[in-house]
């Protein structure tokens, strides 16, 4: 998937990010991928990641693995 099409999907916030703005990502589904953008600059890099490899990063990101010190 090009990334002009990456800028065709319905991007998401996740709902505790609130609308205050601030450091939000957004989130799409690509089909058989999930796309990653940050909200303050929609036209700007976009990550895609497989489904696999999306659920695997959220269970560490709630597991707390990457929380900072």
């Amino acid at each position: 998937m090009t990334t002009r099409n990456l800028s065709t999907l319905k991007w998401r916030k996740a709902s505790q990010s609130g609308h205050q703005g601030g450091d939000c990502v957004e989130v799409a589904d690509a089909s058989r991928l999930v796309a990653v953008r940050d909200s303050k600059d929609p036209d700007g890099p976009k990550l895609a990641f497989t489904s696999s490899e999306w659920r695997a990063f959220t269970r560490r990101i709630t597991s707390g693995t990457h929380d900072l010190p």
